[in-house]
């Protein structure tokens, strides 16, 4: 009998990245708080609070638009956002290769110390350790914050609902596209630039303006395409997309037609999906689109009662398809 490993897919953000959740882990670790959304919600003390960690692994550590140090802050700080909550507190932990250079090493922790001032939110502990030559790809950061809720507010993936509308504060695609290009040696000469970016400021106008806001989701590994699959199957609802209401940079478009890739799928570390009522959707793209990070935030679909758990895309031709369910390794491989 073949022995079962671990591969790369497993990591990837797709089906067999769930599969290994609720085999695995959900199988050994469920209990009353475990969670499928960015961060759990926990009451403690007669107060509510969020919390969550991610790790991070990113190759190259510096690319156009950040560095892993940025993309450590951000990634927790917007899942923690995602639930409605206000970043407090992070803490951080360092994998470093043996002769990772020490001005590179300063570089992230000065990008982490800006991030974290442009949110509010304090770095108050950490560990440290330093590997062998070979032992981890140059250097690896996990970080774990905690947030305080929005009284009165929530969100989660299972809430969506028939008629609600789907939005996404930006263009899609363009950080997987970014790191694909540092990565790669493929001869393509395009200027794409990273959507890395803190988005609890973006999240904190959004309630202001209306608290009727079903699900808020970071779309980071995996994309979009694999979010809103992800949201499908747990309110048990189908979603419809419109092809030319997706925004995309004409660059990350070149890009991925030339390597047959769909921006859909590619991993964005500044773009979430929001789904909300109709009757709310149009205010909260306006507000978004007057945010630091959000200018592009605009309408894609809406959540159906038919094909419950698919995606269908409607393309510009006026046709429709069947977003394909993501699986396997999704490239580029991004942490």
């Amino acid at each position: 009998m073949e022995q079962k490993v671990v591969t790369l897919a497993h990591g990837a953000g797709g089906k067999q990245t769930a599969a290994l959740i609720h085999e695995v882990f959900e199988e050994h670790f469920k209990n009353p708080e475990f969670t499928a959304d960015d961060a759990a919600v926990l009451e403690m003390g007669g107060a509510q609070i969020a919390m969550s960690t991610d790790g991070f692994i990113v190759s190259p550590p510096f690319f156009n638009g950040g560095n892993i140090g940025k993309l450590s802050i951000c990634g927790t700080v917007n899942d923690l956002a995602c639930m409605g909550a206000k970043p407090e507190y992070l803490t951080c932990a360092f994998v470093i290769e043996e002769g990772f250079p020490m001005d590179q090493l300063e570089e992230i922790a000065a990008s982490m110390e800006k991030t974290a001032k442009e949110v509010g939110v304090k770095i108050i502990a950490g560990d440290t350790k330093v590997a062998g030559k070979g032992q981890v790809d140059q250097v690896f950061i996990t970080t774990a914050g905690i947030g305080r809720l929005t009284e009165g507010f929530a969100t989660s993936g299972a809430f969506a609902k028939p008629g609600d509308q789907i939005i996404v504060t930006g263009d899609v695609g363009r950080h997987g596209c970014t790191i694909l290009l540092a990565r790669e040696d493929l001869g393509i000469d395009a200027e794409i630039k990273s959507d890395c970016a803190p988005l609890w400021g973006a999240v904190e106008s959004m309630i202001e303006t209306s608290r009727d806001i079903h699900v808020i989701r970071d779309a980071t590994r995996g994309g979009v395409g694999t979010v809103l699959y992800e949201i499908a199957a747990e309110s048990h609802v189908g979603v419809r997309l419109n092809a030319a209401d997706i925004p995309v940079d004409p660059a990350v478009k070149g890009v991925c037609g030339m390597l047959g890739l769909d921006p859909l799928y590619l991993a964005n570390e500044g773009t979430m999906v929001v789904i909300a009522p109709k009757e709310s959707a149009d205010a909260l793209v306006e507000t978004l689109r007057k945010g630091a990070h959000t200018a592009g935030a605009a309408i894609i679909g809406e959540i159906t009662e038919e094909m419950a758990g698919k995606v269908v895309l409607t393309t510009e031709i006026g046709t429709q398809t069947m977003l394909p369910e993501p699986g396997g390794e999704l490239l580029p491989r991004i942490c």
